[in-house]
Order: structure tokens, then C-alpha cells, then sequence
């Protein structure tokens, strides 16, 4: 039993290292520009694939395919969610692997799963701001937001991205969901008749 405490302690403490300290560069570094900016499109409004609504395009965009906002956003989260996932999966193989340990195939499915399913509801912004507000945290978003600089100099306040109070709650909760992930994945990992 003492062994398998040990094997368990020792597993969970690699999954939370892999999925901390992998997510943020699965989260910046692998996300594709346009999926970050527009994943927490909503509204059924028309827009172009690069979030630009119909009518306000700068260029001839006649033939272009067009979808709701929300539709848009759906489709940026999914594919940002997808490549998040495809690098955890992979990077936790190539790790434990490397280092002598097989994580049965199931743990690592579901583990994946929840960082998949939570990550994609946490990034499509309105959810957070809800539960943000739950919370208590109202004022932190409020008062914590990010001047972005247009290329004309005009300066607007952007609620959500780096500098932003909502960005820190976004990476804050994902971890923490991270550690949640890798203590299923352990048990799941470690349970009797799980390693064959």
C-alpha cells in the first residue's frame, strides 16, 4: 500500500508540473491569433471569417463566407480547445514515457477531457464574466482592464486579454481545473485493474 501511496503522490506531482507549467504555452504560444481574438464572439450579426461584421469591411469581400458571431466563436474556441488538447496529450506522453511511466490511455482521456470541456467554456468569456460575478469579483474586472492603442492612437478599454483582471481569473481558474484534471487522471490511473 505504502508503494502505491508513493506511485500515486509521485504521479499526481508530475500531472500538475506537465499541466501547470504546459499551459501557458498551449494557451498563448499554440493558440492561432484569430481564434484569440475571436472566440468570445456573440450575437447573430454576420461576420467574416476574421470576426470583421458584414458591412464594415474595408475591401471588396463579395463571394467571402459569412456566420453568425456566435457561430464564429464556437468555431475559434473548438479550434483553440484542439490544438490545447492535442499538446497536453502529447507533451504528458512524451514526459511520463520519457521518464519510465505508461499512463493508461482512459486516465489520460479523461484528464484531457475536463481541461478540454472547462477550458472551452471558460475562453468563450461570458461564462467567466458570470461566474466572476458570482464571485464577487465584479469590481476587479471592472477596474482591471487593458488600454489597447489603435494604429490611429485612440485608446479604448478592452475588458478581457493580457493586462486584464478577466484574463488573470481565465488562467487562474484553468490551472486550477489543471490540478483537479491531474488528480482524476492519478486515480484513475492508479485504481486497482487500471495498469495491465
Amino acid at each position: 500500500m505504502k508503494h502505491l501511496n508513493i506511485e500515486r503522490l509521485a504521479l499526481l506531482g508530475a500531472l500538475i508540473g506537465l499541466f501547470g507549467e504546459m499551459h501557458p504555452a498551449l494557451d498563448q504560444w499554440a493558440q492561432n491569433s484569430r481564434d484569440a481574438q475571436c472566440k468570445g464572439l456573440y450575437g447573430r450579426h454576420r461576420v467574416y471569417r476574421d470576426g470583421t461584421p458584414v458591412g464594415q469591411e474595408t475591401e471588396d469581400r463579395a463571394g467571402h463566407p459569412t456566420m453568425s458571431a456566435t457561430e464564429l466563436g464556437r468555431l475559434s474556441v473548438a479550434r483553440h480547445v484542439a490544438s490545447y488538447t492535442a499538446g497536453q496529450l502529447a507533451g504528458t506522453i512524451v514526459a511520463t514515457r520519457a521518464l519510465g511511466y505508461r499512463v493508461p490511455a482512459r486516465a489520460l482521456l479523461v484528464g484531457a477531457a475536463i481541461n478540454a470541456a472547462t477550458h472551452a467554456v471558460i475562453d468563450r468569456r461570458e461564462p467567466l464574466l458570470w461566474l466572476a460575478k458570482k464571485a464577487g469579483k465584479k469590481g476587479y474586472v471592472d477596474h482591471c482592464t487593458a488600454a489597447r492603442v489603435a494604429a490611429d492612437g485612440t485608446v479604448s478599454a478592452e475588458l478581457s486579454g493580457p493586462g486584464s483582471a478577466l484574463m488573470e481569473l481565465d488562467q487562474s481558474l484553468h490551472r486550477a481545473i489543471g490540478v483537479g484534471a491531474a488528480v482524476v487522471t492519478t486515480w484513475i490511473a492508479t485504481r486497482k485493474g487500471s495498469r495491465k
